[in-house]
C-alpha cells in the first residue's frame, strides 16, 4: 500500500522558518513527481510546489515563490518543503502528494496518492 507520512509541522512566529518532511512507501519513489498541497477549513486544497521524479526541475506557486523551497532525496524515498519567511497566510494543513508517475508534475489536478497531513501555524 502507498504511504505518505509527513511530519515536521507545528508552531512559528511570521519571518520565522519550518521545514516538512514526508516519508514515502509503498511506490517507486524515484519514478513519480511529488508534491505539497496545503488546505485551510473552508476552502479548496491548494497546490504549493511540485518536483520532478529526479529532483531537477521544480514548480513553485507565486504565493510562496521565494520563500518555499521543494526538494527530494531519492535515497531516502524523503520529500522535504522548506518554509522561510513565513506569514500569517501560510497557516494550513500541508499534505505531501503522489502522481505516481514521471510527467505532468506541475498539474495538480492528477495527484493521487496523499498522506494525512502536518499542521503549520504561523502567528
Amino acid at each position: 500500500d502507498v504511504q505518505l507520512v509527513e511530519s515536521g509541522g507545528g508552531s512559528a512566529q511570521a519571518g520565522g522558518s519550518l521545514r516538512l518532511s514526508c516519508v514515502a512507501s509503498g511506490f517507486d519513489f524515484s519514478r513519480s513527481c511529488m508534491a505539497w498541497f496545503r488546505q485551510v477549513p473552508g476552502k479548496q486544497r491548494e497546490g504549493v510546489a511540485a518536483i520532478s521524479s529526479a529532483g531537477g526541475t521544480t514548480y513553485t506557486e507565486l504565493s510562496v515563490k521565494g520563500r518555499f523551497t521543494i526538494s527530494r532525496d531519492n535515497s531516502r524515498n524523503t520529500l522535504y518543503l522548506q518554509m522561510n519567511s513565513l506569514e500569517p497566510e501560510d497557516t494550513a494543513m500541508y499534505y505531501c502528494a503522489a502522481n505516481g508517475d514521471w510527467s505532468r508534475c506541475p498539474y495538480y489536478a492528477e495527484y493521487r496518492y496523499w498522506g494525512r497531513g502536518t499542521q503549520v501555524t504561523v502567528s
